[in-house]
C-alpha cells in the first residue's frame, strides 16, 4: 500500500510510491538535470569540474553530486567531476567513502579481530591452568 507523505523539499502532500518527493519536485530536478547534462555534453565543457557547472547553470553542487552517485553523470566520461567521501569529505569518484577512510575502517576491524584473538588465547590459558590443578588436585586426593 502506498503511503501518503508531505514532500520533504516543498511540504506539500503526495503518495510515496516510487519517488521520494512529490511529482512538482521531481520535474524541478528533472530539469536541472538536464540543464547540467546539456551543459556538460557540449565539447568544451566536458573538462568542467562541479563549481564551474555550478556557476554556468545555477544549479547546486549537492544536486550535481546526487547525479553523479545515482550514476546519471558518468565519472568516466567527464573526468574532473566527483563528489564528498560520506566520512571526511574527500573528493571521491566512486563508492561512498575514499581509501583512506576504507582504510582507516579496516585497520579498526583488525585492530578489534587482532583484540578479541588475544581476549580468547588468554581466556584459553587461564581455562589450561584451572584443568592442571584440578588434575593435580585429583592424583593427591586417590
Amino acid at each position: 500500500m502506498n503511503n501518503i507523505e508531505n514532500c520533504p523539499k516543498c511540504g506539500n502532500v503526495f503518495v510515496k510510491a516510487f519517488r521520494s518527493v512529490c511529482d512538482k519536485c521531481y520535474k524541478e530536478v528533472e530539469v536541472m538535470f538536464q540543464t547540467v547534462y546539456t551543459y556538460i555534453r557540449k565539447k568544451e565543457n566536458r573538462m568542467a569540474s562541479v563549481v564551474e557547472i555550478t556557476q554556468a547553470t545555477d544549479v547546486e553542487a549537492e544536486y550535481i553530486y546526487r547525479f553523479i552517485r545515482e550514476g546519471r553523470l558518468k565519472v568516466n566520461h567527464f573526468p574532473n567531476l566527483s563528489y564528498p567521501c560520506s566520512t571526511c569529505g574527500t573528493m571521491i569518484k566512486e563508492g561512498k567513502i575514499c581509501s583512506g577512510c576504507k582504510k582507516s575502517i579496516n585497520d579498526g576491524l583488525k585492530l578489534e579481530q587482532t583484540e578479541k584473538d588475544v581476549r580468547e588465547r588468554n581466556r584459553q590459558q587461564e581455562n589450561a591452568k584451572y584443568r592442571t590443578y584440578e588434575a593435580l588436585n585429583d592424583r593427591l586426593n586417590k
